[in-house]
């Protein structure tokens, strides 16, 4: 009989290899719509570590799996990667995987490439151990996350009309079970002016000055929304701001914001758009709202799309997944976990928040380095989440 404890075990003897594993893929820049090297070099891993299926699907997603039991248990790892920013203010080279002192750096090392690389060593110490039960696994390199969370699952789902029993979202969480985060929609408000020579201001009408009375409404919003107890405060931001004129000496004829609205437990698309409009009723002005949707091309040629309205999920705390993703930590470190939320989103708002499918989250390094010049990861931590992804089957199929 194997216990938990053989399997941390199991894990540690492969501290070198998946340690190796991330260095190579954090040297493969992998953008978004450009992940095939990366995709390739993870193929190779699964493929040599005892995989039963290595495919991709149309979109790029790649797909390990391993056994063919009926329960489908899907751990799922986003492999592109954000830009580098200014490179003189990183410490090591980005795209180097860099290993110091245990930790190893580079632009996704723990968003999120940490992730993949202890699902795939998980698999690896499932095959070693021959954990196989009634469930197939699959451990899924998903693409384009950075640009639309969540769109890879929608494809995975409404194309391929694949839907899994059970997810397990690898986004970093500081080794803590995670069971939720807010959601977010993402709109334009646009105003209409007249153009006139700047010497002649009042021959126009100035679409940033309508704006202006759109934006500091849009600061107090902000301070006025719903607070859930464990998601926290729903927020507004206007994160970007576009303007036309004829030049730069003349009235500005129209004014483009663009705004972050992160909705918490019982906010939605609708009642967002309802306080937009609120907010513009009160500026006195006449403005368009628009609905955003993503278009991206995939590596693979594919194109694909999605509205940006990402729902907000939360899993109940005795929720069955929650459940077994608790006493996977208890028994393979023999301590209590910490169960918290993300501050981030995730492409749990696809297979969660719009599929309802039972989904957890627990992943190797700290969300505080995504997206920084200190992405980082722990070695220790892709060996910990290692051991919890392949005793993880074991619990949920126990279900108590």
């Amino acid at each position: 009989m194997i216990s938990p404890k053989d399997v941390l075990k199991k894990a540690q003897e492969y501290e070198k290899d998946v340690a190796q594993f991330l260095r190579d893929i954090v040297a493969i820049p992998s953008y978004s719509g450009q992940e095939k090297a990366v995709v390739d070099r993870i193929a190779v891993e699964m493929k040599k570590v005892g995989f039963d299926e290595v495919k991709t699907d149309g979109l790029g997603n790649i797909f390990g799996r391993i056994g063919n039991g009926k329960t489908k248990i899907v751990m799922d790892g986003h492999i592109d990667v954000v830009g580098v920013g200014d490179p003189t203010q990183w410490k090591y080279d980005p795209f180097k995987g860099k290993m110091e002192n245990g930790i190893i750096y580079g632009r996704g090392a723990g968003d999120q490439k940490a992730g993949m690389a202890s699902m795939v060593y998980g698999g690896k110490i499932i095959k070693d151990l021959h954990l196989e039960g009634d469930y197939t696994l699959y451990v899924v390199g998903s693409v384009m996350e950075e640009e639309c969370d969540g769109m890879c699952w929608q494809y995975i789902v409404k194309e391929d009309k694949f839907v899994p029993d059970y997810v397990v979202i690898t986004e970093p969480t500081n080794l803590n079970i995670y069971r939720g985060h807010r959601g977010r929609i993402e709109v334009e408000i646009r105003t209409k002016g007249k153009s006139a020579h700047a010497a002649m201001p009042e021959r126009g009408d100035n679409a940033i000055y309508k704006m202006a009375r759109i934006i500091l409404g849009i600061e107090k919003l902000n301070e006025k929304l719903k607070v859930d107890p464990f998601l926290g405060k729903g927020t507004v931001v206007v994160s970007q701001i576009f303007f036309k004129s004829p030049s730069e000496n003349a009235v500005a004829d129209e004014c483009t914001i663009h705004l972050d609205r992160r909705l918490t437990i019982g906010e939605t698309k609708e009642s967002a758009i309802e306080e937009f409009k609120k907010v513009i009723k009160e500026a006195g002005v006449e403005a368009e709202i628009i609905e955003l949707t993503y278009h991206g091309k995939a590596y693979t040629g594919k194109e694909y799309s999605s509205e940006k309205y990402f729902r907000t999920w939360v899993m109940d705390e005795h929720s069955e997944i929650v459940d077994a993703a608790v006493k996977t930590y208890k028994e393979v470190f023999g301590s209590d976990p910490k169960v918290d939320k993300w501050n981030f989103s995730t492409n749990g708002v696809a297979t969660a928040g719009l599929f309802k499918i039972p989904t957890v989250g627990f992943g190797p390094a700290n969300e505080i380095y995504a997206h920084g010049i200190n992405d980082q990861a722990p070695v220790d931590h892709l060996v910990k989440a290692a051991a919890f992804y392949a005793y993880f089957p074991q619990k949920i199929l126990k279900k108590g």
